[in-house]
């Protein structure tokens, strides 16, 4: 079952990310969580088995762009269609906007999210990069 993040789940789905996700320097925070599902309700989607959090990502459109962040899949649950099954529903919300193309941020050393991304038609775009600064 693919459904929309809740506020009051905000540590569960913290704690999953350092279990699914990749190892990074990202600043999560129960604030910075409630600011998404707070502005977006329905940008966070969340795949679940048998009532268990499987799988997240993060679907954000504003008004412009259609971007997708935090493909995690639990290990225990990969190789399943989770995350393909999180990624056509997202790409169905940016179609309801009249998206004509979504990005996807991927690590360059993600292999496991190489194949997963290529797989649902996903491929990196050489003539971009991405700048970025820290804000704090």
């Amino acid at each position: 079952m693919i459904r929309y993040a809740r506020a009051d789940e905000a540590d569960d789905i913290l704690r999953f990310w350092k279990v699914a996700g990749e190892d990074t320097d990202r600043h999560d925070s129960v604030q910075a969580y409630l600011a998404l599902v707070e502005r977006d309700p329905e940008a966070l989607l969340v795949a679940e088995i048998d009532g268990e959090l499987a799988g997240t990502l993060i679907a954000g459109w504003d008004g412009w762009r259609a971007h997708l962040y935090r493909l995690a899949v639990h290990p225990g649950h990969r190789r399943k269609g989770i995350g393909r099954a999180l990624i056509e529903r997202a790409e169905e919300r940016f179609a309801s906007f009249g998206a004509f193309r979504a990005d996807a941020m991927v690590l360059h050393d993600n292999e496991l999210a190489h194949h997963a991304w290529g797989a649902a038609g996903y491929g990196v775009q050489p003539q971009w990069g991405r700048w970025v600064k820290p804000l704090r």
